[in-house]
Formats: C-alpha cells, sequence, structure tokens
C-alpha cells in the first residue's frame, strides 16, 4: 500500500484514489458511513481508477478518516493502494455524497470473485416473516455473484447481467439507502422482481409446478441426474448414497474413474462421513467455499456413500452450499445428505452456462433440468483445496478467487501469458498487477479453445489491458501457443519448468535465485527432449538445468502416458541396460497385457522407434504403478500417480517421514550420478530395489511408499549438495507432481532439518495452472529488459 501525501496543519482537502478490490463490496457505503460519522463534507465515487474520494474537514478528522479507510474497510475489500493529494477544487459543506460511477480510459480496479452466501442472507432466506424468505438468489453486498455477472466496469447493475430486471419498490429503496446491507448492491433482488427458477424435461420443456426444488429432491429420491444452472454454470447432480445413481452418471458422462464432486449441507454431515481438521473447518467455511479435499470415514459403520465415488483414493472432495439455491434444495423434504455436484459439461468440454446450450449438450446425460433466467457472463467451476500439512493448496483456482489479482514486486508491460496445454489457463499483466484466469481446462479440442478464447477477450474488455507482448510455452504444439504466435504482437517463448519455478516465486515476492525442484509429467526441453523431474538454478529471467531424473523412453509417444504398462516395460528396459526384460521373467503385475503387445513395445524400445526420451516424474510414477499391479490403463490425467500415493499412504505412520534420514544413509549415494555439468538420478536403481522387494515378499503398500522414500531421499541428497555449491537456500517445490501430499509432506520434513527454506504454490497452484503467470513474469521482464537494458527490477 502506499501514500503519496502527507496531512500538514493547514490542510483541509483532501483528493483521495483508493486502488484495488473496492468496487461490488460495499466500499462506497463504507465510505459514506465513515465520513458522516466524521463530519466530513465530499464526495465519493467509482471511477475505472478505483474509488475516488473528495473530502474536506478539520486536520484531526481527515487523520481519523484516512485511518478508518486503511483499518476498517469491508470484508471483502482488498486494498493495494491509497493515493492522495491535496483537493484543488472546493466541496459543498455540509454533507457527503455518493455520486454515479464514472468510466475511465483505464481500468485499474478489480472486480470481486463470487462470494459463497453469508450468514446474514441465509438467516432472511429461512425466516418465514422476512420479504425474500425461500427466494433462491437472496445476496447483499457481502456476498453472491460478481465476477459471472459482469460485463465491463464500472461495475454497477446495467453493466451486469441484472440489467434486465428493473428492481421493485422495496428492492430500489434498499438499494439506495447507504445504511443498508444492499446497499447498490448490483444482483440485489427479490421473488416479486428477480430471476426465477423453473423445472423441465430432458426435452427443454418446461413442467407446470408449485415447487421446482421439491421437484428436484423428489427426482433425486428416485436415482435421477439433474442438470442444475448455478452460479458460474451447470452441475449434474445425483444421490452421492446410491451406486446405481453413481454409476449412471459415469456411463452417461464418459467419466468412469475420475473421483466426483460432492455437496453436503452442514459441517457436521460433512464430518460423519469425511475427517475434518480445524484448518480444514476454515477452508470449507471461508467465503470461497472451495471443494476441499478430505480423507473419508470409509470405516465407519454409518458409512454409506457410495464407493464409486473416488474409487482408489481415500479422499474425497466436500464442499458446503454456496449459493441459495443449494441451501434451499437441501431443505427440501427427503433431499439426501450428500449431492454429487460434478461440472455440468460432457467429459473434455466447458462447463455449459446458457438455458439452450445445456439442453442441447446434456440431454443424453440429465434427466431433468433445474434452470433458471439469470444469465451467466462468465463461466467459471468450483475451485479445489486441500490442507497438507499446516499450508492451503490450491489444485484449481476459480470460482471464489478469480480474478483476484497477485500483486508483483516489478513493473510489467501490459502483457499475456498463454500458458501450457493441461489445466489451462492465462494471465493478463499491467504494471505491479497481474491477472491469473479462471481453469479453463485441457486445450485439447475446439470447445475449450473457443472458451479459452472468449474468456481472453472478457478479461481483457473488463481489465482494459491490451498486450503490448504475449508469452507462450516452448512447445510448438500447445494451442495456447499457437494462439500467442498469431497474436501479431512480440513473442516470447518460456521453458515449461522455468516458468514453474518462476510462478512459485511471483506469489513469495523472491527476485534472488533459487533452486527448483520441478516435478511433473510433461514439460518441452530445449534439447528437444520430454523434461518433467529437474533440478533448476533459476531467477526471474533465466535458469540452468543442474540436475534430472534418469531419462526413459515413452513407447508410442503421447499414448504411454495413458498406458502405464508400456512405462513399466520401459522402466525395465532401461533397467537392463537397454535390453528388453526376458518375457518370462516380467512380473506378475504385468501378464494380463498380452504378449502380442508386449512383443510390439519391446520392438519398439529395442530400434528406437516412436520412444522419444523423458525425464518425466510422472512417468516413473506410472512405471512403478504398473509394476506393482496398480494401475495398467488410465482414465484421467494422473491417475496412476494419485493411485500410487493412496496405497504408500496406507502404510504410513503418523510420523513416517522421520523415517527418511536412515532410509536416505543406506540408499541415497548409490542412486546419484555425475554425467557430465549434471547430476542425474538413477531411477533404473529404483525399480531393480523395487523389484527385489516383491521377490522378498514386500507387501504392495510397503514398497509404494519406499519408492516414496527413494525419490525424497534422493532429491534431498542432491539440494544438499548443490546448496553447498551454488550458497543458494531458497528452494521451490513445484509441478503436478508436487501436488502428492507425501512427496509435499517428506520434502517439507527433510529440506528444513537442513536448514534450507522451501517455497511452494499456497495461493495459486503448482500445477500448470500457474504456467501462465511465470510465463508472465518471466516475458514481462525479459521484455523490459531488452527495451530498458535495466534488465528485471527487483
Amino acid at each position: 500500500m502506499t501514500n503519496s501525501y502527507t496531512n500538514k496543519q493547514d490542510q483541509q482537502g483532501l483528493e483521495i484514489l483508493i486502488r484495488g478490490t473496492v468496487q461490488g463490496v460495499g466500499f462506497r457505503p463504507f465510505v459514506y458511513n465513515l465520513a458522516s460519522r466524521l463530519e466530513i463534507s465530499g464526495t465519493v465515487s467509482n471511477t475505472s481508477d478505483g474509488v475516488l474520494i473528495r473530502a474536506t474537514a478539520q486536520d484531526d478528522r481527515l487523520v481519523l478518516f484516512l485511518e478508518g479507510l486503511k483499518n476498517d474497510a469491508p470484508p471483502l475489500a482488498r486494498i493495494t493502494s491509497i493515493e492522495e493529494k491535496p483537493l484543488t477544487e472546493p466541496v459543498e459543506e455540509g454533507s457527503f455524497t455518493i455520486l454515479a460511477s464514472v468510466a475511465g480510459a483505464s481500468a485499474k480496479t478489480v472486480i470481486p470473485p463470487d462470494i459463497a452466501l453469508c450468514d446474514d442472507c441465509l438467516r432472511e432466506l429461512l425466516d418465514p416473516a422476512d420479504h425474500r424468505h425461500n427466494y433462491p438468489f437472496i445476496n447483499c453486498t457481502n456476498c453472491g455473484p460478481r465476477f459471472t455477472i459482469v460485463e465491463t466496469i464500472p461495475y454497477d447493475r446495467p453493466k451486469t447481467s441484472m440489467k434486465v430486471f428493473p428492481m421493485c419498490p422495496v428492492c430500489q429503496s434498499q438499494y439506495n439507502d447507504p445504511a443498508d446491507r444492499r446497499f447498490h448492491a448490483q444482483p440485489n433482488a427479490c421473488g416479486d422482481c428477480g430471476p426465477q427458477l423453473s423445472w423441465h424435461e430432458k426435452s427443454g420443456e418446461a413442467i407446470s409446478c408449485k415447487s421446482p426444488l421439491a421437484e428436484a429432491a423428489a427426482a433425486l429420491c428416485t436415482d435421477a441426474i439433474l442438470a442444475i444452472r448455478g452460479l458460474g454454470g451447470f452441475h449434474l447432480t445425483v444421490n452421492a448414497h446410491s451406486d446405481c445413481a453413481v454409476k449412471l452418471l459415469r456411463t452417461r458422462k464418459g467419466r468412469p474413474d475420475k473421483p466426483l464432486a460432492v455437496m453436503m449441507p452442514d459441517i457436521v454431515t460433512i464430518k460423519k462421513y469425511c475427517e475434518v481438521s480445524e484448518k480444514e473447518e476454515n477452508l470449507l467455511l471461508s467465503m470461497m467455499h472451495p471443494i476441499v479435499l478430505l480423507k473419508k470415514n470409509e470405516f465407519q459403520h454409518d458409512f454409506s456413500l457410495t464407493a464409486d465415488l473416488a474409487p482408489g483414493i481415500s479422499e474425497l472432495g466436500v464442499m458446503l452450499p454456496y449459493t441459495p439455491l443449494h441451501h434451499l434444495l437441501f431443505q427440501q423434504k427427503d433431499c439426501p445428505d450428500a449431492l454429487v455436484m460434478t461440472s455440468g459439461n460432457a467429459s473434455g468440454a466447458p462447463i455449459c452456462t446458457a438455458n439452450d446450450d445445456a439442453l442441447t449438450r446434456l440431454n443424453h446425460i440429465a434427466d431433468f433440468f433445474l434452470l433458471h433466467n439469470r444469465d451467466i457472463v462468465t463461466r467459471i467451476d468450483d475451485s479445489v483445496c486441500r490442507i497438507v500439512g499446516n499450508t492451503t493448496q490450491i489444485l484449481r483456482r476459480a470460482r471464489g478467487f478469480v480474478p483476484s489479482p497477485v500483486m508483483v514486486d516489478w513493473e510489467l508491460p501490459q502483457t499475456i501469458g498463454c500458458g501450457a496445454g493441461l489445466k489451462s489457463t492465462f494471465c493478463l499483466a499491467r504494471e505491479k498487477s497481474v491477472f491469473p484466469s479462471q481453469h479453463i481446462g485441457d486445450l485439447f479440442n475446439l470447445e475449450s479453445f473457443d472458451f479459452f478464447s472468449e474468456s481472453v477477450d472478457h478479461l481483457k474488455k473488463v481489465f482494459q489491458i491490451e498486450p503490448e507482448i504475449a508469452v507462450c510455452d516452448l512447445h510448438p504444439d500447445y494451442m495456447s501457443s499457437h494462439y500467442a504466435a498469431e497474436l501479431g504482437i512480440p513473442l516470447y517463448r518460456v521453458q515449461h519448468h522455468h516458468a514453474h519455478a518462476v510462478a512459485v516465486m511471483a506469489e513469495h515476492g523472491l527476485s534472488e535465485p533459487v533452486l527448483a525442484v520441478i516435478l511433473d509429467g510433461t514439460g518441452y526441453g530445449p534439447d528437444s527432449t520430454i523434461w518433467g523431474g529437474e533440478i533448476l538454478l533459476a531467477d526471474l529471467t533465466s535458469y540452468k538445468r543442474l540436475a534430472h531424473l534418469e531419462q526413459l523412453h515413452l513407447p508410442g509417444g503421447d499414448a504411454a502416458a495413458s498406458e502405464p504398462w508400456r512405462m513399466g516395460l520401459s522402466a525395465l528396459f532401461t533397467a537392463n541396460n537397454g535390453s528388453p526384460w526376458p518375457v518370462e521373467d516380467l512380473p506378475d503385475s504385468l501378464s494380463i497385457i498380452p504378449a502380442a503387445k508386449i512383443a510390439v513395445i519391446n520392438s519398439m524400445l529395442s530400434n528406437g522407434f516412436n520412444s522419444p526420451l523423458t525425464s518425466s516424474c510422472g512417468r516413473l510414477f506410472d512405471a512403478v504403478a504398473s509394476i506393482l499391479g496398480i494401475r495398467q490403463k488410465i482414465s484421467y490425467e494422473g491417475q496412476a500417480a494419485i493411485e500410487l500415493e493412496a496405497v504408500a499412504r496406507k502404510a504410513t505412520t503418523t510420523t513416517w517421514y522421520n523415517d527418511i534420514p536412515d532410509f536416505n544413509s543406506l540408499s541415497t549415494p548409490s542412486l546419484l550420478c555425475e554425467r557430465g555439468e549434471k547430476w542425474e538420478i538413477c531411477s533404473s536403481k529404483f525399480v531393480k530395489l523395487i523389484l527385489d522387494a516383491l521377490a522378498d515378499g514386500h507387501s504392495i503398500g510397503n514398497i509404494a511408499l519406499q519408492f516414496h522414500y527413494l525419490l525424497i531421499s534422493s532429491i534431498n541428497e542432491l539440494i544438499h549438495r548443490l546448496s553447498a555449491e551454488t550458497h543458494v537456500r531458497k528452494v521451490i517445490l513445484a509441478g503436478g507432481c508436487m501436488q502428492n501430499s507425501l512427496l509435499l509432506e517428506g520434502f517439507s520434513h527433510t529440506l528444513t532439518a537442513n536448514n534450507i527454506e522451501i517455497f511452494t504454490g499456497e495461493s495459486m497452484p503448482i500445477n500448470d495452472g500457474s504456467i501462465s503467470l511465470g510465463q508472465t513474469i518471466i516475458g514481462g521482464l525479459q521484455h523490459v529488459s531488452r527495451n530498458t537494458h535495466e534488465g528485471y527490477q527487483g
């Protein structure tokens, strides 16, 4: 926060510009009431630069006024700067006025995210005496839709999708009253003047009924699949207790194994089915109300959720109701106390937002549609978080978080970072503000690319940013890279794992060089191989590769990522010094693979045909999962690694990481080798140790845990050596594989024990969802350096 003016004794008037998330959060009525209490005269208005205040009073009152602005702002406000200068034009004495919003040439204010229903509105919703009793779109200044209904800024009702709903006298009176909780709450409405629900057949035909919500609850009890239009798009919803309903949903949606998110009415219910720590409870109850990954209480005698919600793993993604519609649905007679709420889309496509679109695209999945008539301007999925140790980890940054900016310490040109291929996002930047987009998804089809493009256009319009430069991944075939290249502006290409490292650096405000441990599935390297298990020496604009996992072949290229048995054979090939593993000695786990297929892959490996090299940690996890018989074919990205972690987790004690140092001293030295200027972790030796453990009759769980020990110990030892060589003691942990809680906990324990300071993603994902942030910083600072010859600031 900056202040450019200091009060003087003779100063009686100030012009104050406040930037940040200060529109749509009750900031103007807060200013009005504060000014009225302190008997300050003047005006307050929304502008495209922020909130502009013109105030006059005695000096001591202005001092108190400024202190109140800084210290007592509304809970949803996020102030990034306060600029003051002497008032040059007089204001009317004896009154303080809220002026109409003023549009400007640029947009430096921030639209707040969509916020879960507040306690005050919930009480009114359930109060039979209240004007908005049972109204499924109740909201106020402190809660409700924001980002999903905004067309442009300043954030006023005529520039939202609520503009088609003229307010009734009651709502208008509250909207105009600065003392009311709904003063200038742009989505403000009631049952007499606002959006309404409707109940429909899958054909789209409306069904006349007294209560669409009652009909929806009754249908859920009969194992029907519902498509429910919500805040940022549609959910597909079924009874989470019903094997039949969940299996039918999986079949129709084409989602055979991927975990399904579940909504429960309250914390008490969640604790019935899941273990909930204090930090997890606080996260569930936060104003974002994200999906939180929790350990299932599946061994409790009254655990009645179907096992098909999250097959093969011990965690369940759970969220609380965040809209009044959700709360009212759970209030209906016989509504199940746990509902699947998964994205309303066909597998691989963006979430549906419009009624007509959903009726066309989801009618082969849903039996009924619960619709409403408030347009969704911007589609957005539910955010996903977890608690690892004492740290919050965002796995998918969307509803409740977007479009809040990441504030950085470096001046950036107007920039677009276009992201990667998986878990796609983009970033727009201006000056010291970077605006990450919502989660887009995997950019592998035209529908997702259209979502990407429309989201770029919308955020450019909302924040009035016109990029001067574009930044993309080194991978030439990503759709995001093609998009960047076609913009016709200076283009910077950034290595994938360097972007991972700098994203975490930006989040934590690090400018000095760091050691970065980046473990993920795929990242194109400048040597034209596929990287993914890397240790880099990185700063904000450059990097050096110091170490990596031993390379394995990818037999069949991309096909190896969806069939772990190929990676199992590849790892055995490498462990056997570049020769196919004898078929008669293959682990029992691979006996289910037809001999003819094994022969083809072994031939490809022997001849180097369509078998590119990779240092990918994700593919190493696939290989181990295959050899241990955990997973030979996947239906969603990361499935084998997730299930391998789940098996290993079952073998842990509460202090499992205390065994890592002993394991390290026994095993690590022989697992490292120096090749030229780089270190290599000999993962083929991991494979031999795993095979020995299988031969000795160790359990699959213990072997899976030992694999984690091997990886943690090897990298810990390398960091110890590299830190001594480079004198760098700050370490970044990032990449999709770092979503593995065993790895993150293990590294945290071993590295900090050696006085290493670690940093990882907390407010931003550590998976590919943050690639665009890293790209934006790297490309922006490289551009500044090339144009000013000053290098990056910081």
